[in-house]
């Protein structure tokens, strides 16, 4: 019996030749399917060589591997450019300029945060239009003083503090009756320009509540001077013959603060020479008091 044709032998494959393609891109039937719990990509796309459709095999980034970069795409090449913001897609244009967007808008962000910082450091003290003379003496107004203290100090004492976050000027003046060699009474002024802070709740929390923190003192809200103004008053001379009066102005003026205060001591041995009534001495601090802040802020 003749023996039927058997199909040519398939050449053997040598060692180490690749592996013929095949249809299905992964080992056997019973690999994993693509997107499971590792995260795997999606199978690649099939490729045409000659007549037959051979799948590329995708590149499998193991736990624990970092991915690698893709060519061409600059800013995935590690230590080049800063990671800000969602990582570019691809390596065309529109990846570069949404990290670029991301960039300057940080940029931005921090250059009108610093600008608002020193604008606002630069113009929030409200000094409205004062300035601290060298010498306060020649500024402050107390000629509401002079018909009863007509003989003038010919030497009152005065300085000056100029620095970045206070100007201060501060006088004292010595007031004299008709035919006196000693003082019957004095006069302080002083002038704070508050340049960094805001003197406001401090002054308020002083000058309120003066008599709280000073027993005997009378204290009066006065209106119509500065934002807001205080009169601190004493009188110790009732039913005697010996005492004192004492009273100060205090006004606050936006981050500017001004006090006039007058004391004076009453003695037994010249009637002469005793000081005016409290209620004329309130008055004189305010009209003059009014006339020193309105030259001091022109």
């Amino acid at each position: 019996m003749s023996t039927p044709p058997q199909p040519p032998e398939q050449p053997e494959q040598p060692s180490g030749a690749p592996a013929q393609p095949s249809a299905y891109p992964y080992p056997n039937p019973q690999s994993p399917a693509p997107g499971g719990p590792l995260g795997f990509p999606p199978a690649a796309p099939a490729i045409q060589t000659g007549q037959q459709s051979v799948h590329a095999q995708p590149t499998l980034v193991g736990v624990g591997q970092p991915a690698q970069p893709q060519p061409g795409n600059p800013y995935a090449q590690p230590g080049q450019y800063p990671v800000v913001g969602p990582p570019p897609t691809g390596g065309g244009g529109a990846g570069k300029a949404v990290l670029w967007a991301v960039v300057g808008a940080v940029v931005a962000s921090a250059a009108w945060a610093a600008g608002v910082f020193l604008i606002s450091a630069r113009n929030d003290a409200d000094l409205r239009g004062y300035s601290a003379p060298s010498n306060l003496c020649n500024s402050a107004d107390y000629s509401s003083f002079q018909d009863e203290y007509p003989e003038d100090d010919g030497t009152p004492t005065h300085n000056t503090l100029e620095d970045t976050a206070l100007d201060q000027g501060y006088c004292s003046i010595s007031l004299k009756k008709t035919g006196s060699s000693y003082s019957d009474a004095y006069l302080s002024v002083q002038l704070d320009l508050h340049k960094k802070t805001d003197p406001g709740p401090e002054f308020t929390a002083t000058w309120k509540n003066y008599g709280d923190s000073h027993s005997g003192y009378d204290v009066e809200e006065v209106t119509g001077i500065g934002d807001e103004a205080y009169l601190v008053s004493e009188d110790t001379t009732s039913g005697t013959t010996t005492g004192s009066r004492y009273a100060t102005l205090a006004v606050r003026d936006g981050w500017v603060t001004y006090t006039m205060g007058y004391s004076a001591y009453l003695s037994s041995y010249d009637d002469d020479k005793d000081p005016p009534e409290l209620d004329e001495v309130t008055d004189w601090l305010k009209t003059d008091t009014r006339a020193t802040l309105a030259s001091l802020s022109d």
